[in-house]
């Protein structure tokens, strides 16, 4: 079992907090791939990354107040890969990734898409690393140490990151004496929900905005609480009856064992736990983040739904029953390590951050209902309230995200006075239960594919890749062709 790999499950383990003996478990947004056999493949080539160039911009830590304190600056970085710029005599345009939970750092060798493009567009290649992750935390602080801080934290909103973007956009765009030059914004998962709400509060920066796996709708219940269950379930129940009805089975079966004599010590044998389990809700726990993970990136060629199904249904086990082939589920997935469950790893920037955002703003009710291959574990809305009251003192803010923003009606509304937005997505996602899956206008597009995962268009081309994929990434190279064409159309115009 590589670090890497340990240091990416672990934000999925840790999203279970404890509340009063009651557990709640919630699945993150990451575009990045939680199996060790995905990034290494559909990674750009890392010589790219000597392509970017660092710089850090002195940001304004709060741009919506006047007070003393609001005009500190702190170093926000940004990369700059200029090897395929057209340059500003042009117009040529200019890509911009939000960044989003986590360091910048591996974003230019992980979202191919924008390199595999950028010549044809004769691209400029920004990359904005969101405020408070990696290099850009105020004041010099770690995170850890920012968040901790009731005054600090208090500026790391999505609203705050918005703001961040646009006066680096601006900035490069004076620097590089590129007024004319069109903007498209890119973003994956959370990424992808702050790119589409970019388009929409600042137009006149934005052109366009390609939204990847963005599950705008998980807010303020506009998406059933089960949602993303049902479609892990989904997808688990297609690749094989037989491992879906083994998985669902399995629950009671974990309970059973767990109340026998020893029966923790018994179940950390079946497991092979890294560490002896201190309850069944641990075990049940890191299960439940390997079904997620299965589903959320189960990618070509590799499908790891399939790969864990057929360890399930391969298993020849005799004396552990059940439990045995869910093991075995497992090792088909992880393949041989010394141990499992419960492995020991340092909390992530991805972790810490994303805690304080979905108790501030970011309130997403996940929940499990009876309509799943999981045990019932409904979102509590009391319960929820708790943990972030116990966590930070203060109470999460369950309807600013779509008074803000929008979302009830987005349909209606968005065809009032949106454009030029595609919102992507893979059915296979369970994130994909709060997208959007159909066209809202002529300019607001839904590209999706049934057998897609989460954020998978924003990786590198393969040559194994399915001709579906191919397709989907064809279709969003073209819609944003034609904005950046109508864009220097009217800009002719606008010049004679």
């Amino acid at each position: 079992m590589s670090l890497s790999w340990l240091s990416l499950i672990i934000p999925f383990i840790l999203s279970a907090a404890s509340i009063s003996g009651r557990k709640l478990d919630t699945p993150t947004l990451s575009l990045h791939r939680e199996h060790n056999l995905r990034d290494s493949k559909h990674a750009v080539s890392a010589s790219i990354a000597n392509d970017y160039e660092t710089f850090f911009f002195n940001q304004t830590l709060d741009h919506f107040n006047y007070r003393p304190e609001s005009y500190t600056a702190f170093k926000q970085r940004y990369l700059i890969n200029s090897n395929y710029w057209g340059g500003a005599n042009s117009s040529a345009p200019i890509f911009v990734y939000l960044g989003a939970e986590s360091p910048i750092d591996g974003e230019p060798t992980t979202i191919g898409f924008l390199t595999d493009n950028a010549a044809q567009f004769k691209a400029l290649l920004v990359y904005i690393e969101h405020r408070y992750y990696g290099e850009s935390i105020p004041l010099g602080m770690t995170l850890k140490e920012a968040l901790e801080d009731a005054n600090i934290r208090g500026y790391f909103s999505s609203a705050q990151a918005l703001a961040d973007y646009a006066a680096i956009i601006m900035h490069v765009k004076q620097k590089l004496k590129a007024s004319f030059s069109p903007v498209i914004v890119v973003g994956a998962s959370y990424g992808g929900m702050l790119a589409s709400w970019f388009r929409l509060k600042y137009p006149h920066v934005a052109l366009g905005a390609l939204a990847s796996s963005a599950p705008i709708l998980h807010i303020d219940r506009i998406t059933p609480q089960d949602a993303y269950h049902w479609v892990i379930t989904k997808d688990f129940k297609e690749a094989s009856e037989t491992c879906y009805q083994t998985i669902r089975d399995s629950w009671s079966e974990i309970d059973r064992v767990a109340h026998e004599p020893d029966g923790l010590s018994n179940l950390n044998k079946i497991f092979k736990t890294c560490k002896p389990l201190e309850s069944v809700d641990e075990l049940k726990s890191y299960l439940k983040s390997l079904y997620w993970r299965a589903a959320q990136y189960d990618d070509p060629p590799i499908y790891p739904v399939t790969m864990m199904c057929n360890g399930i249904d391969g298993a020849n086990t005799i004396e552990n029953g059940i439990l045995g082939k869910i093991f075995a589920g497992i090792v088909a997935y992880d393949g041989n390590s010394t141990c499992y469950v419960n492995p020991s790893t340092d909390l992530s920037q991805t972790s810490l951050g994303w805690s304080w955002q979905k108790c501030s703003e970011m309130v997403m009710p996940i929940g499990i209902t009876n309509n799943s291959m999981f045990q019932p574990h409904p979102f509590i809305l009391s319960d929820f309230i708790d943990e972030c009251n116990s966590s930070y003192g203060v109470m999460p803010q369950l309807h600013w995200v779509t008074t803000y923003y929008g979302g009830y009606d987005i349909e209606l509304i968005l065809r009032r006075f949106g454009s030029n937005i595609i919102f992507s997505n893979g059915l296979r996602d369970p994130w994909s239960s709060a997208g959007v899956l159909k066209n809202i206008s002529n300019s607001i597009i839904a590209v999706y594919t049934e057998k897609g995962s989460h954020c998978l268009d924003l990786y590198s081309e393969m040559q194994t890749d399915p001709n579906w994929l191919v397709m989907q990434r064809k279709t969003e190279v073209k819609i944003i062709k034609g904005w950046i064409a109508e864009y220097y159309a009217n800009l002719l115009a606008f010049k004679q």
